[in-house]
């Protein structure tokens, strides 16, 4: 049953603590599984990874294919309805210009002391994208995961899905067509994620591996990184929305909705000042449940991990906002900014009440991969950054190294390191 919570309930402290403490993710321990598929398509390479695809996606490489050919991306984006190609182009051209803000500006100059200094930054040489095929196969996430490293000028995108019998969701070839990618493999789990960090005969290795997946995956991604960069170690979905009665809570409904419906442990929170349109919110859920093609996955998601919370005031909210550290939150009130402005941990954040969270899960322009399980705390959604390195640079000539060299001498003798101590002060003047 969804969870209610009343600020002014004597055990309030205690039960949202519980909720923030709340552990979503799923219960079966993986690392060890993982752990052996990272090892056997290390040794094993191409046949590891072919039998893997056998036993996990029931179909033979060999037989299916390996790589998805150019043609078939053509034939999905060709085959499908132009509504569909026009939203998909919408979707790329915005997340595209929203991305071209985010590049990095190089710095080079020389300080006060006559040193040399700044940054270049530039792009990793490869990046593998991992596009779930199971329960979820989203062509906005494939856009959202390959434009940042298309923007910061990654040379080689490598892409990985599983292809269950065999088959692959044509929308995604459409979006990959779209995108410019011309590496596309038919393989998946935590297997493929160890074929892009490792290589294989077949498949190059990468630099960085981002994308969603399922709980093997995002083990394979945690254990690997260090061998390769990642995105992040991503949980399951989740949305905070922050709304007053003047909302319709039809909207806060389907709001709320929208992220129970991607998986039975994503979660839904509601904090509203008014306990009578909290009611009615719940009434609306209620109703609406019905009318999906996911009721199963949003109504168990909803019992177990949907609430809501009735405060005093908006300003006793934004605490308790920033202790659960959405990946999304909606602030649906009259002055959104001075909300926004209280607003220390969250992934994205939308403002007002015509910003729907879904809007930014396809062509708003911003990504849309972004830390759950309140990594928000201490971390950011997925940029162009993620696809780039700081490379920094210093050049100091005779006058320079007088000036600043007699300190670094002190300090490598105070740490006892004499060779770095000689190596400064046999250039000194």
């Amino acid at each position: 049953m969804t969870q209610r919570l009343t600020t002014t309930s004597p055990d309030f402290a205690a039960a949202f603590t519980t909720l923030v403490d709340a552990r979503r993710e799923a219960d079966e321990d993986v690392s060890r599984d993982v752990t052996a598929i990272l090892k056997a398509v290390r040794a094993g390479g191409d046949t590891a990874l072919a039998d893997y695809t056998q036993r996990f996606d029931r179909h033979d490489l060999n037989v299916s294919g390996w790589a998805v050919t150019p043609a078939e991306c053509r034939a999905a984006l060709d085959g499908i309805s132009t509504t569909l190609r026009d939203a998909l182009e919408l979707a790329a051209a915005r997340i595209t210009t929203y991305h071209e803000k985010q590049r990095p500006v190089d710095s080079d100059g020389v300080d006060s002391a006559g040193v040399r200094l700044g940054a270049r930054w530039s792009a990793v040489d490869a990046a593998g994208l991992y596009v779930p095929g199971g329960r979820a196969a989203y062509p906005s996430s494939l856009l959202m995961n390959v434009i940042p490293a298309k923007v910061a000028g990654v040379q080689r995108i490598a892409m990985v899905t599983p292809t269950p019998n065999g088959e692959i969701n044509p929308l995604v070839l459409a979006a990959a067509q779209i995108a410019g990618i011309e590496e596309i493999w038919r393989v998946g789990g935590a297997q493929a994620v160890a074929a892009l960090a490792y290589g294989t005969d077949r498949i190059a290795p990468v630099d960085v591996i981002t994308g969603p997946g399922n709980a093997w995956v995002a083990e394979a991604k945690r254990q690997l990184y260090g061998v390769v960069g990642i995105d992040m170690v991503a949980g399951p979905s989740e949305i905070l929305v922050v709304a007053d009665a003047k909302n319709d809570p039809d909207w806060i409904a389907a709001d709320l909705l929208s992220q129970s419906e991607h998986d039975p442990t994503s979660q839904s929170i509601l904090f509203t000042d008014d306990a009578a349109f909290a009611d009615a919110v719940e009434q609306a859920v209620q109703r609406r449940l019905p009318l999906l093609s996911t009721q199963a996955v949003a109504t168990t998601s909803w019992a177990a991990n949907g609430a809501i919370i009735v405060v005093r005031d908006f300003e006793e909210a934004m605490p308790l906002v920033n202790r659960l550290a959405a990946e999304h939150l909606e602030l649906a009130v009259d002055d959104p900014d001075a909300l926004f402005a209280k607003v220390r941990h969250a992934g994205s954040v939308f403002l007002g009440r015509m910003t729907p969270e879904a809007v930014g899960d396809y062509v708003a322009g911003p990504n849309h991969v972004l830390p759950t399980g309140r990594r928000a705390r201490f971390s950011s959604g997925l940029s162009v950054l993620d696809f780039m390195k700081r490379t920094s640079f210093l050049s100091l000539d005779q006058s320079s190294i007088g000036a600043i060299g007699p300190a670094a001498v002190a300090l490598a003798e105070a740490e006892g390191l004499p060779a770095h101590a000689a190596s400064v002060s046999l250039r000194l003047p």
